[in-house]
């Protein structure tokens, strides 16, 4: 019951970010689970509240939508990348699993404090959209994590807030829609996830809407500098555990 609750805490702690910022609620809710369930249970029980939120965000944001070609580049690149990365996941150790996301969460962290500004000249982003969308796929099938990937290269493209959750929200579908039938076909996704995932949409979605509101009320760095510090410790727990 104790890890149940935490495990839903996460989702909703997930959902505040995702709600604030428009994405990085794997990033946060994946290694709490991992530490708990294991890593292939995490990965597979965030992919419904994933396709759910991103469907909402998605179309919520869906007249902030521009250039198809660049986003259609990304999501099927990250398609692709995440059957591989799920191939993966059903495939690698738990310890190895665990010390990736646990790696990933702390680069995804060390990036955003040591390049807060870094970015890319949109037209050199359009034609690294697949090879980034891909390389994220498979982070994401493999660890649940592609942030240090994903949001790194959307935010250095500059796309704007509102195009850059629009954006995401598609991206992430894309991946999420790519996980489901990999993850049941594999073996990764049973009846039992299932069920969990289905709970853990609910406290995701009751998060989305505070993270709205407190960012408009403290704005973003003060939000960024709790997560990245919970981030941190949650990510050298991982690390901890894997050996």
């Amino acid at each position: 019951m104790t890890e149940f609750i935490i495990t839903m805490l996460a989702f909703m702690a997930g959902g505040i970010l995702k709600g604030a910022i428009g994405a990085g609620a794997p990033v946060l809710v994946v290694p709490v689970m991992s530490i708990y369930f294991g890593v292939p249970y995490a990965v597979a029980a965030f992919t419904l509240p994933a396709i759910a939120s991103n469907i909402w965000q998605g179309w919520h944001y869906r007249h902030s939508l521009e250039d198809a070609g660049f986003l259609w580049r990304l999501t099927l690149g990250a398609g692709i990348g995440a059957f591989l990365g799920t191939v993966l996941l059903a495939n690698l150790p738990g310890e190895l699993l665990s010390l990736v996301v646990g790696v990933l969460a702390l680069c995804y962290v060390g990036f955003k404090l040591f390049k807060p500004g870094w970015s890319l000249p949109y037209e050199t982003a359009r034609r690294l959209a697949a090879p980034a969308g891909f390389t994220a796929g498979v982070l994401q099938g493999a660890a649940g994590i592609s942030a240090p990937v994903s949001v790194t290269f959307m935010h250095a493209a500059n796309l704007g807030r509102l195009r850059f959750i629009a954006s995401i929200s598609i991206f992430f579908l894309g991946m999420s829609c790519v996980q489901l039938p990999s993850q049941i076909g594999l073996g990764v996704m049973d009846r039992q996830i299932f069920l969990f995932s289905l709970m853990g949409c609910v406290p995701l979605f009751l998060g989305m809407p505070i993270g709205a509101w407190l960012v408009k009320r403290f704005g973003v760095k003060l939000f960024d500098r709790l997560i990245m510090t919970l981030l941190v410790v949650i990510s050298v727990t991982l690390i901890a555990e894997a050996f």
